[in-house]
């Protein structure tokens, strides 16, 4: 992780949305619309990523701490509040939810690519070049013994 914030980029530029967050994700969590759902209010309902397979191409909605009520990078949000969410662009730099893979050592190196999981929205390695991998790692990381938040860029796909 670098800094302490989601958007690690300095005047970005990408799209900034408020909505509905349905179940308790963390910021860092990519998200997709909840299909379904009228909109409250005018805003939509947003869940974790959660399509029919991993890294399966669709828009990028990252979760955003709750800055408006004191919450952290790190404060998962409650099912039904209000949240804010971030569409990167390309080059942004973010600090992302990294999945903690159970019995493996979690070691990442600088340059490796990362899909979204789906159904739980986190980055896990990209297994194969067939897949979308939206991200792009920044920095090393040893042994990960948790979900963490991890320095990267948004590519191209």
């Amino acid at each position: 992780m670098k800094g302490n914030e989601i958007i690690l980029t300095n005047n970005p530029q990408g799209d900034f949305l408020e909505g509905i967050i349905s179940g308790t994700p963390k910021p860092g969590t990519c998200m997709q619309i909840q299909a379904g759902t009228a909109p409250k209010g005018g805003r939509h309902t947003y869940e974790a990523y959660n399509p029919s397979a991993d890294g399966d191409p669709r828009n990028i909605y990252v979760l955003l701490p709750d800055s408006l009520q004191g919450k952290t990078a790190t404060d998962a949000y409650v099912s039904g509040t209000r949240g804010f969410l971030y569409c990167p662009l390309p080059g942004d730099e973010l600090n992302m939810l990294v999945k903690d893979l159970v019995g493996t050592a979690d070691t990442h190196t600088i340059g490796e690519r990362y899909t979204v999981e789906h159904g739980s929205g986190k980055l896990i390695t990209q297994s194969t070049s067939a897949n979308a991998a939206p991200f792009t790692g920044m920095e090393a990381t040893a042994g990960l013994a948790a979900d963490s938040l991890v320095w990267v860029m948004r590519n191209v796909f």
